[in-house]
């Protein structure tokens, strides 16, 4: 239950078209709703502005479509680490819903609000990097913002990213995807005047350690302004971004 449904709820009640009743009926269910298996935080929205979001990995079936047939008929749902499984058991449940597949990520519903007009340009160094990049574009744009992309741009042929050097200075929030050594982000860092999300992803062979290497070059990195998530969390890095525009955007 978001701002909007709550307004409608309370406009209903004003009308007389909703009774007392049914609306207390619906507020009992606000703070989260009890599944046995999970605890569905219906509050989140109110609090953070983003619905809870779903970690599809290690749930069942039975749960992720139980935690979606809990939604009201209109509600949104956003289910990240998705496979095709996954997918199937949500459509099974929601006709709405829809796969993003490069992301791994299930959308069911669709969020009201204004959209954001400032850009989160999302980078990735290599193509293997792609998937964690795809996951925090898709995040982003969930929340409402406009994501443009950037890929294949790593350091090992840098003229690629330079190329591109006014797309870099008209973003708002820059999000740097990289495995190997994880050079990007301090190269992104040192050209652009706005935050980079650098995110680490396990690509390579076997000394960078499954993203261990690229995480603690980017934590470790002299350029001012980049700020780190954790390894292939493509989510959490087009999260954040999301809340940085969504805060610039307010002011």
């Amino acid at each position: 239950m978001n701002t909007d449904s709550i307004r409608k709820l309370l406009e209903k009640v004003s009308t007389g078209s909703t009774g007392v009743e049914e609306a207390l009926d619906a507020l009992k269910r606000l703070p989260y709703e009890d599944l046995g298996f999970a605890k569905i935080d219906t509050h989140r929205d109110l609090r953070t502005g983003f619905p809870e979001v779903v970690f599809c990995e290690g749930k069942t079936l039975e749960q992720i479509a139980g935690v979606v047939g809990s939604l009201p008929e209109d509600g949104f749902m956003m289910g990240t680490r998705a496979d095709r499984d996954v997918y199937d058991a949500v459509k099974a449940v929601r006709s709405d819903a829809v796969y993003h597949e490069a992301a791994r990520i299930v959308l069911v519903g669709k969020r009201e609000g204004r959209r954001s007009e400032k850009a989160i340009l999302v980078l990735s160094a290599g193509t293997s990097d792609q998937p964690v990049a795809e996951e925090a574009a898709v995040t982003a744009e969930a929340m409402g913002n406009a994501v443009e992309r950037l890929y294949d741009v790593g350091v090992a042929g840098l003229h690629r990213l330079l190329a591109h050097g006014e797309k870099l200075s008209e973003a708002n929030v820059l999000v740097v995807v990289a495995g190997m050594e994880g050079a990007l982000a301090s190269i992104v860092g040192g050209l652009v005047d706005r935050p980079v999300i650098a995110v680490p992803t396990s690509v390579g062979y076997g000394a960078s350690f499954h993203g261990l290497s690229a995480l603690l070059t980017m934590l470790n990195s002299c350029a001012p302004g980049v700020a780190v998530v954790n390894i292939d969390n493509g989510f959490g890095a087009g999260y954040i971004a999301g809340v940085i525009n969504r805060t610039c955007e307010a002011r």
